[in-house]
Order: C-alpha cells, then structure tokens, then sequence
C-alpha cells in the first residue's frame, strides 16, 4: 500500500481551504486530477530557465528544451508498456487524440457501409467524431450494449464483428460508472475479425498498470491532466505502421519535410502529426508526473484505488435513499457515480461543495449511457493517489446532511 501522508504533502492545493475552516476534500479527479509539487516546478524551470522553441533552433536553450521535450516522449512510450517513442503523439488532449484517429484514419480508410463498433458507455470523446466521420463517408456505428449490470455485454459482440468492421473504439474505464472492461479480450477479438481496436485510456491509465504490447492496442488515446500532469495536453499512442499510412491531420510548421508553393512533403512520425508550436512545458510536466506515478508504482496506485473504491461503495450502501450507478465493487475502480431520492445530482454537488467536498454532477460527457437507464445525470465522487478513507467519511457526512436538507 502507498504511502498516502507522505502523497498528500506533496499536493499544495490540499491545504487549501473552501471557506473558512473548512478543509478541501477533493473527489473529482475523474474530471482532473491536483498535481504535486515536482509538475508545478518542473514546468516553472522551463519557462525560468530554458524557455525556447524545439527541433528548430541550435542555440543552447532550444537544444535543452528539444532534449527535455523528447526524453518526456520516451518515457511516456516506456510507462504505457515499451512503445516506440515515434509511436507516441502529443495531441490538446484525448479528444483531439480521436479526432485526429477519426479524420486521419477514417477518412482515408472509411467508406459508404463500412462498420465501426463503439460501446453504450463512451465518453462523447470517443463517440461525436466517429458520428461525424460517419456522417462523411456513409459509414456506419453499431454498439456493444452495457448490461443491467453495467457491465459491457460482451455476448452480442461476435454478431458485431460478424459484420466485418474496420474498427472497434471503447474504453478500457468507464469515467461513469467505473466500470474495467476486459480490453485485451475485445481486442483479441477485434482483430481476429480483421478489425482495428482503439482504446480510451482516459480513465484507465492514471489508475492501472497499462501495457500497449501486451494488449496489442493499434490505437490508445489518455490525458495528462487524469495523471497528474498539466492540463492542455494529450497523448495518442499509434503502431507505427498505422501513423506512417495515415495522411496528415493538421498542416503547418514542423509537420513538414520540404514545402513548395503548390506541394509539400510531410515530416517523419510522430512529427508528421505535431504541426506548429507544441505544449513544451506541458510535456515536459507530464514527464515529471511520470516520474512520480512510476516511483509511486503503478501496481501501488490500482491497489489504493480499488480498496478507496470498495469502501466507497460500502459506505454509500448505507445510506438510505443512495443509489450507486455501475457495477459491483469488482468489476470497478476510481468512482462512484449515484443519485438521491428526492435530490437532483446538481443540488447534491452544490450542497457537499458547502463542507468542502468537492465531486461532479451531470451526465459526464455520457448522455447516452444515462438516457439508456433514465438517469438524467448523477453525482459522481473520483478518487486517486490522496485520497483517504477519512475524507470518504466525510463525503458520507455531507450526504447526511443534503438528506437533512431535503427532508
């Protein structure tokens, strides 16, 4: 088990508090996770110390800044399990991340009948380009469905692959209902279909060990900001193949080897997907955050995660009128999405936020997975690497009093 006193004083932004003397309780780090002191400074430094452009430059801070920026990308192609680091892209986020498989790929690969198989619980990151996509190409989207059990109902898949589709995309984590899907599993049968298999790792790679080759993954899109890195910064994870046949994304400089007035010819991977000015000092935070969550032990951090879940659930069991919205404790980790009778999920939020409990109300950029079981939205409480089981209590606490409230 991790250390969590020695995490916690890490963290600057923990000592803050919401009002006077009421202490931050943070349960939100679905949506964002707080970021240690060794991100914050190591960003400071760059721009203190070295801040220059890359790859264009052959004066002293360009060359250090260049060094800095590509040693984070191997160190990202080492911790998500020894990719290639041209195999790694940096991208806005993980939205852009599917964007950029959606328009590059899709487009150069997807046609009128084509089939690409999503899940019901996708974030809208990982559903919004591939209907726009479609919408162009005439391809179509069909779904592997989610269970009463919230869990992904993996029966219905063979019939989804016996329509030979190009690509399977789904998460590994719902950022909903916690649910762990048994990505390796898809995948195997993706391809043995002769399909495609890209994977949200939005979720999962902050909070459990990932390994690319391992899972055979062809596409992987996460986030740093989930990870304690900075926000603004994506990562795509692409075989090398894959991104050498894909056309360009966006055009500019850096994502070019020769340009003429009426041609160009692009850079080599991964800079054929990089164009322009990229997030320096983003990356190179993200590769601080690597360097805590790997001495931290990535093993460590899914433990902590799971056992703060289990007891989430517990607790929440207890309370009368609490609805916990996933699956059972098992099957699930870093959240604990649920509803109140008689409470909307925003008045909820508002009212914990009063004792300092910070958590998330909405749909969760998940309107379909909530419209399938007639939730509107739901509260959701996230956990990581600082979290402790008091500061559950006290979310249990706050929820005693919302039902005070609505009485």
């Amino acid at each position: 088990m991790i250390d969590v006193a020695s995490i916690r004083a890490d963290f600057p932004i923990l000592d803050v508090e919401i009002s006077d003397g009421v202490p931050l309780v943070y349960l939100d780090s679905g949506a964002t996770s707080q970021k240690p002191e060794v991100v914050i400074q190591a960003m400071n430094d760059y721009y203190r110390n070295q801040n220059a452009n890359i790859h264009r430059g052959v004066h002293t801070l360009a060359e250090i800044s260049t060094n800095d920026y590509e040693n984070a990308r191997a160190k990202i192609a080492k911790f998500i399990g020894g990719a290639k680091s041209k195999e790694i892209v940096f991208t806005r986020n993980a939205t852009e991340a599917f964007n950029l498989v959606a328009f590059s790929w899709g487009r150069a690969n997807l046609k009128e009948g084509d089939v690409v198989v999503l899940t019901e619980m996708e974030h809208h990151a990982n559903l919004v380009p591939w209907q726009m996509i479609a919408e162009q190409t005439g391809a179509r989207l069909e779904f592997i469905p989610v269970g009463e059990d919230r869990l992904l109902d993996l029966s219905a898949l063979p019939e989804l692959l016996a329509m030979k589709p190009k690509l399977v995309s789904f998460s590994q984590m719902s950022n909903v209902t916690g649910t762990i899907t048994p990505a390796k599993e898809i995948i195997e049968m993706a391809h043995a279909a002769g399909a495609l298999a890209m994977v949200d790792g939005a979720q999962s790679v902050p909070h459990i060990p990932t390994d690319v080759i391992d899972l055979d993954a062809d596409f992987l899109a996460f986030s740093s900001h989930k990870m304690c890195g900075p926000t603004g910064l994506g990562v795509l994870y692409a075989k090398a193949e894959l991104l050498e046949a894909m056309p360009p994304f966006l055009g500019g400089g850096d994502m070019i080897k020769r340009v003429k007035l009426r041609e160009f010819s692009t850079n080599s991977i991964p800079h054929k997907f990089e164009a322009g000015t990229p997030a320096i000092a983003e990356v190179i935070g993200l590769g601080a955050a690597i360097d805590y969550l790997s001495e931290i032990g990535m093993e460590a951090v899914e433990e902590h995660d799971r056992e703060l879940t289990r007891y989430a659930l517990e607790r929440l069991e207890e309370v009368p009128g609490v609805h916990v919205f996933g699956p059972e404790a098992e099957f699930k980790s870093s959240n604990a999405a649920f509803t109140m009778d008689d409470a909307h999920p925003h008045d909820v939020s508002e009212i914990l936020n009063r004792y300092g409990v910070a958590t998330r109300a909405g749909h969760h950029c998940a309107m379909p997975l909530h419209e399938k079981f007639g939730i509107q939205s739901t509260t959701r409480a996230s956990f990581y690497i600082y979290n402790t089981t008091e500061e559950i209590d006290k979310l249990i606490e706050a929820i005693y009093k919302v039902k005070e409230i609505f009485a």
